[in-house]
């Protein structure tokens, strides 16, 4: 270790000098290992009994100098360390996490020099270039015991391995693994290195010892085992070439962190620990031969309960990808995944879990985790400070009973317990006992689901994952306010679907989302549709958080960037989709089903989409500077209008914007396509549309409308700050600037925000003739009301009285008395209404009618027929008893907005009842 190292961890060095000579002293009376170590090295005696750790870990650092042969000169390092890590460790001047990560960076180091030794054997001074070492389990985690076995995968890239001109890449690379495994694991007069066990490499049975880089990856990426996914939570690059192992680790990573859910690997994990406890024969609880690694409460109990959430939730949260257990234990409490005190109770078990196992294995260096009986039991007690073999079991089974009972209810509740579906006539009885109408022709029917021509039912695996659900499945179909709708609804899901394994087994692991699922379904058409493109989307539901509003703009913008590892721009749109695509669902969830106001949905859905949109812009302006730089001293910058300028979407919304640059028109960019400022930033519009709009592998995000610019439609794309506040003033009709009044920027530094927030403001401050803006309120309402007719008796945007009634009198109103100029509608007209200008009643009113549009996106698309029970859910989310008060009260709110309208404008609106 570096003096700097050394200086960092200076404190943890620190212990009174009677607790190292009481080490030493208890080494000698009850480990015949340390006695013999210390004896054969009194000079590192000498500088532990001054409790001199700083020299002592320098002696053992340079313990095998001069050595020329490697695996000597690793043994007498091992010896070394060991010992010093021992003493210092039944001290107390060395914490576990210490200990257990030095024995691992010296594996490291073993481990490459040994790789470096057999390479150099055949081919001298070569570097070891295409051979690596790649450390899994407590070696991967930084956590080995003073017995462990290293657990290594060798892996060799047959292009850049060193080799002699005549020799075969494969047959270096597997003589190379020999000699590797004699240089760390040959028991000779100086001891051991490490055991060497390689059987976690791919196809250990049949493969050879080194694997090519090419084989191991199209194993991962086909054929690899759920346990393999476990066991690469905690891989590393940690010997030979280092660069090809991260290389490879980060080619693997989509096989380790999936995003989309498989309860199948969770639940094989599950199986394995189950199997674990099953083949276990030692007693249950703490006694002579409970094994403190396997046993109910122990060791591998706390590491799976930290990797079994660490699988689920990982592939979503980047955080929770760290390797050692408690670093994986503190950040699922960070991300609120379990309780901070769970997190703690389960870390602190662990580091005294393995206090105990180093003790065991310190007495004869034997690799074991069973406590032994008798006076051997006293021994192993007293070396670790215990009084005796009683106190030692009081102290493992209050630890292990904490563990136990988290880990029971983890294993309870992460597997499923369906039963297997029925078939033939246990089926149709099933059926009937469930109520359903006809019960011999549904049971065709569900036999049908089954009979290969449905894409997602035709592998084995899938129809498998299907039959455990059947049940559960038939008894939420069965329950929903319309089972008829909801059959027809679920086939159609089944059939649009491409694939549906993963849904199946999180539905089974978690049967308590069947009543969401048919909700969905039978509620939100296009909710359903999503989920037909994406099944994925409904796994993110599995967290409770799922069912939170999004945070602010910043965070889901971190949150959407969180994964991009790769500078490829295309990786990063799709990131985009997939985390907006994820959140919006989401969203939809959480309206159908009340879980928050439509109103706070709707101001949800906008934060998502100004985050998507910024992320995109950030994405096309880096993707757009690589071939044409960028113009000094100048940006672009987005104006959300209409919806997204107020700050309140719907599922349907499209996005309204405008982009605008600052700095002079005559500039031009400094990169090797250099472009003048005007044709650059139009491009880059156009770059960044596309970005939002255009279909990706992950589907589209938005619909983008930029005719609220300049010139509409035959304006250039971005325009200056100048020509853009010289059009306003000069050029702009009124709906342009009722238009205005909902503007906000969305991007672009403080400055450019400035300007064009000076821009807004100056306009909407000029004072206008009260009849020329009346005349052109009323004729824009009329074109309006001529050619966009409303879509049903709820429509809530455009029959009159409705939506766009009121908005037109709360602009009328912001441009006349040049106040209350909010972008958000919903303040604007409170502020309208502490003015007088207003009633009270409108208030209500803009509520309940923007309720309405926000949930009838999803409940009522069309408008035109809703379903029973949506019509129901639709109710209730605008606050309504039934569907007959909800059109009580719509019909009573387009009432006062056309009062208001009369009052203002002079001007009755029919109002059909």
């Amino acid at each position: 270790m570096s003096d700097h190292g050394m200086s960092e961890h200076r404190q943890e060095y620190e212990a009174p000098l009677e607790a190292w000579r009481s080490a030493i002293a208890r080494a000698r009376a009850h480990s015949p290992y340390l006695c013999n170590a210390l004896d054969r090295q009194p000079e590192l005696e000498a500088l532990l009994a001054d409790g001199d750790a700083r020299s002592a870990l320098t002696f053992a650092a340079a313990a095998g100098d001069g050595v020329a042969e490697t695996g000597s000169a690793l043994r007498r390092e091992k010896q070394a360390l060991a010992t010093t890590l021992a003493i210092g460790d039944l001290a107390g001047a060395f914490p576990v996490g210490f200990v257990m990560q030095q024995l691992s960076d010296f594996a490291d180091r073993a481990l490459d020099r040994a790789i470096g030794s057999v390479i150099n054997k055949r081919v001298p001074d070569a570097e070891p270039k295409g051979f690596i070492g790649i450390a899994l389990g407590k070696h991967g985690a930084g956590e080995l015991n003073y017995s462990s076995d290293i657990d290594p995968i060798l892996l060799y890239d047959p292009d850049t391995l060193p080799r002699r001109d005549r020799d075969e890449p494969g047959e270096a690379a597997q003589r190379y693994a020999r000699g590797i495994v004699q240089t760390l694991s040959d028991a000779t007069a100086e001891g051991y290195v490490f055991r060497v066990d390689l059987r976690l490499r791919p196809a250990s049975e049949v493969s050879p010892l080194a694997i090519s880089l090419n084989a191991a990856l199209s194993h991962y990426e086909s054929s690899a085992l759920s346990w393999e996914r476990a066991a690469f939570i905690r891989a590393r690059a940690a010997a030979g070439d280092i660069a090809a192992g991260e290389s490879f680790l980060s080619a693997i990573n989509p096989f380790v962190w999936r995003r989309s859910l498989d309860f199948g690997a969770i639940e094989e994990i599950s199986r394995l620990t189950a199997r674990i406890r099953e083949t276990y024969q030692g007693p249950l609880t703490p006694s002579p031969d409970y094994n403190v690694k396997q046993g109910r409460g122990g060791i591998r109990e706390v590491e799976f309960f930290a990797q079994t959430h660490q699988l689920i939730r990982g592939g979503r949260d980047e955080s929770l990808r760290l390797r050692s257990t408690r670093g994986a234990l503190d950040s699922l409490a960070a991300a609120e995944v379990i309780t901070p005190e769970d997190a703690a109770m389960m870390g602190e078990s662990y580091d005294r879990l393995r206090i105990i196992e180093h003790r065991l294995q310190m007495v004869h260096d034997h690799q074991t985790h069973s406590l032994p009986g008798g006076d051997a039991l006293d021994n192993v007690a007293q070396l670790g400070g215990y009084s005796g073999g009683q106190a030692l079991l009081d102290d493992l089974t209050d630890i292990t009973n904490q563990v136990a009972a988290r880990f029971d209810r983890l294993i309870d509740v992460e597997p499923g317990n369906s039963s297997a579906a029925p078939t033939g006539g246990a089926l149709r009885n099933d059926i009937a006992q469930l109520g359903f109408d006809d019960p011999d022709a549904l049971a065709r029917r569900v036999a049908s689901w089954t009979d290969g021509h449905i894409r997602s039912l035709k592998s084995g695996a899938a129809i498998a994952a299907f039959d455990a659900i059947s049940p559960a499945l038939l008894e939420a179909l069965a329950s929903a306010p319309d089972p008829q709708r909801a059959i027809l609804r679920w086939e159609n899901f089944l059939e649009r679907a491409s694939s549906a394994i993963n849904l199946f087994r999180l539905l089974e692991a978690r049967p308590g989302l069947f009543d969401r699922l048919i909700r969905i379904l039978t509620l939100a058409d296009p909710l359903a549709d999503d989920l037909c493109d994406r099944p994925d989307l409904f796994d993110a539901l599995v967290d409770q958080s799922a069912l939170d509003l999004p945070s602010d703009v910043a965070a889901i913008a971190a949150e959407i960037g969180r994964d991009d590892m790769r500078a490829d721009y295309e990786f990063t749109l799709d990131r985009i989709r997939i985390v907006t695509g994820e959140k919006r669902f989401a969203l939809g969830v959480q309206l159908i089903e009340n879980i928050h106001d439509p109103l706070d949905v709707a101001a949800g859905l906008a934060r998502v989409a100004e985050a998507a949109l910024c992320k995109a812009a950030l994405a096309a302006a880096e993707e757009f500077a690589v071939k044409h730089g960028r113009i000094p001293g100048s940006e672009l910058s987005i104006v959300g209008l209409g919806r997204l300028g107020g700050g309140r979407l719907t599922h349907m919304s499209d996005l309204d914007i405008v982009y605008i640059f600052s700095g002079r028109q005559d500039a031009e960019s400094d990169g090797e396509r250099p472009l003048g400022a005007s044709l650059y930033y139009n491009r880059l519009a156009q770059r960044i549309s596309a970005a939002v709009s255009v279909p990706t592998a992950q589907g589209a995000l938005y619909e983008v409308d930029t005719r609220l610019r300049p010139q509409g439609a035959q304006g250039p794309l971005a325009v200056s700050i100048e020509s853009f506040a010289k059009y306003q003033r000069e050029d702009a009709w009124t709906w342009e600037h009722m238009a205005l009044t909902r503007a906000r920027v969305l991007t672009g530094s403080p400055a450019i925000r400035s300007g064009i927030e000076s821009v807004f403001a100056d306009v909407l401050a000029v004072e206008r003739d009260e009849t020329k803006l009346r005349e052109d309120v009323l004729a824009m309402r009329q074109q309006m009301a001529d050619h966009k007719k409303p879509n049903g008796p709820l429509d809530a945007k455009l029959l009159r009285g409705a939506l766009v009634d009121l908005e037109f009198l709360i602009h009328y109103l912001q441009l006349k008395e040049r106040t209350a100029l909010i972008p958000d509608l919903g303040l604007a007209v409170s502020e309208l209404v502490r003015l007088d200008l207003l009633p009270d009643a409108l208030i209500a009113a803009h509520d309940m009618m923007t309720r309405l549009l926000v949930a009838g996106r999803l409940l009522a698309p069309g408008q035109q027929q809703v379903s029973p029970s949506a019509a129901a859910q639709l109710a209730q989310l605008c606050g309504c008893r039934d569907p007959n008060d909800l059109s009580r009260v719509f019909t009573a709110a387009r009432h006062d907005v056309a009062d208001s309208w009369h009052r203002i404008f002079g001007i009755e609106l029919e109002i059909d009842p």
